[in-house]
């Protein structure tokens, strides 16, 4: 997957060097604006090379199916890599070339589009997820999603705004689940736990704040950055605008189904592992004390406008990125929109509350079992290009590359070798034999030389 987006961000990078000559950001950006002839196709032929890049390293449609995949990995890495750090790299690559981007709406609007696309589907295979790791990866597809929601609208500080409130959420929800699956001794399915919290009440408080942060529950650093996407989201498209609150919506109750399902109820796991349930060492308990807290203030640096005439983080990007636009809603609008995000979120945590309280897990049906299958987007990915590829590869490895190339080879080879026993049954020894091959060289070497003179 990240091959493919390598070589669109290689591409990219290619084209800006052909017409720019440089790939420094300053000298880049400092001629960006002073080239009269370069025409906006090329600016969105830069700007969608440089996308595809960010598609691979970020995981948005279609090259998202890595992400998933890589939470076999221990826990720490993937709270770390894989939900704060490595995969945010394509949202701060496009937010570093808002200048690029703000020339070239054509690509704005594709990263929009991917990003609210992949906001939606990441979060409907979540919702129908039963490995607790399997959940908290789409959820960070859908959130990645976000932020390229919020960077195609022109949102760039909205969307490195999500990035940092969602390292601090993630990381804690991340490192709560390896808490969870360290009690479990191994054991990721949900199904097979419930009433946890009654066993590990840091982690059960720390999981929840983290829930509670993503959801957009006010107070807590999801809503802000989350509600800052949202009203950049409705200023530009109030289409956008509600499939992106459809999308949150079904983020508060996948990640409170994954609550319930975890902490509440009645312990549905072996008799072995409710022996061994017990709250985490403190060396796992203190991080996620800690990114609670951050988890809690960290949205206060970017208080909406309704709040606060400052919003710290943008001044603080501003020399490097800002918004193409600042947008301003009416005051009654803003707090319109925040009213309604939060209701929808605490509807969904009912609705979670209610469908897991007595749960019951019956094979899945319908379009329940094309969820929990995820689309059946890699049966797809295998019918429609991995199996062709190995076909043709086949192919290529048996008539071309054996019976081709090898074949003219090793052909070359035997036919030397063949003339070459053909020939040495002349040199059979005898001296008298020799002189006359001599003489009938001489003689033909002559006619030769008379027939030219001629």
């Amino acid at each position: 997957m990240n091959r493919i987006g390598d070589l669109g961000f290689l591409l990219g990078m290619l084209l800006i060097l052909i017409n720019f000559g440089t790939l420094s950001y300053t000298e880049f950006f400092g001629q960006i604006g002073t080239q009269p002839a370069m025409s906006n196709g090329m600016f969105n032929c830069i700007a969608i090379c440089l996308f595809i890049g960010a598609m691979g390293k970020s995981a948005q449609i279609p090259l998202f199916t890595w992400l998933p995949d890589a939470m076999a990995g221990p826990t720490p890495v993937s709270a770390l890599i894989h939900a704060a750090t490595m995969v945010t790299a394509g949202i701060y690559m496009i937010a570093r070339s808002s200048a690029l981007y703000n020339l070239a709406p054509m690509a704005m609007h594709l990263v929009a589009v991917i990003g609210l696309a992949t906001a939606l589907l990441a979060a409907t295979i979540a919702i129908k997820q039963y490995d607790i790791k399997k959940v908290l990866a789409y959820s960070t597809v859908s959130q990645l999603g976000f932020m390229f929601l919020a960077l195609g609208v022109g949102g760039y500080t909205t969307a490195v705004f999500h990035v940092m409130t969602h390292a601090f959420f993630k990381a804690l929800l991340f490192l709560g689940s390896g808490s969870v699956i360290h009690a479990m001794g191994g054991e990721q399915d949900i199904r097979k736990m419930g009433g946890l919290g009654k066993h590990m009440r840091i982690t059960q408080t720390t999981f929840l704040i983290g829930c509670l942060a993503i959801s957009g529950i006010p107070g807590l650093s999801g809503f802000f950055s989350k509600d800052e996407i949202l009203s950049h989201v409705f200023a530009v498209s109030p289409v956008m605008y509600v499939l992106a609150l459809i999308a949150a919506m079904m983020t508060a109750f996948y990640m409170f189904r994954l609550y319930f399902l975890t902490f509440s109820g009645s312990f549905r796991g072996t008799e072995e592992q409710h022996h061994h349930l017990h709250e985490s060492p403190a060396a796992m308990t203190l991080p996620l004390i800690v990114l609670a807290i951050l988890s809690i203030v960290g949205g206060y640096i970017g208080l909406p406008e309704v709040m606060s005439e400052h919003h710290a983080l943008a001044a603080y990007l501003h020399p490097a990125v800002a918004n193409i636009v600042d947008f301003h809603l009416a005051p009654g609008t803003e707090w319109g929109l925040m009213g309604l995000s939060v209701a929808v979120a605490v509807a969904m945590i009912g609705v979670a509350y209610s469908r897991t309280k007595n749960p019951n897990f019956v094979p899945n049906t319908g379009i329940a079992k094309v969820l929990e299958n995820k689309w059946y987007v890699d049966e797809v990915y295998n019918a429609i290009i991995i199996r062709p590829v190995e076909m043709f590869s086949g192919f290529l490895d048996r008539i071309v590359e054996r019976s081709g190339i090898d074949g003219v080879v090793n052909g070359v080879g035997k036919t030397v070798r063949w003339g070459s026993d053909k020939i040495r049954l002349v040199q059979n020894g005898q001296v008298g034999f020799y002189i006359f091959f001599m003489v009938l060289g001489m003689v033909i070497l002559f006619a030769v030389s008379l027939l030219g003179r001629v």
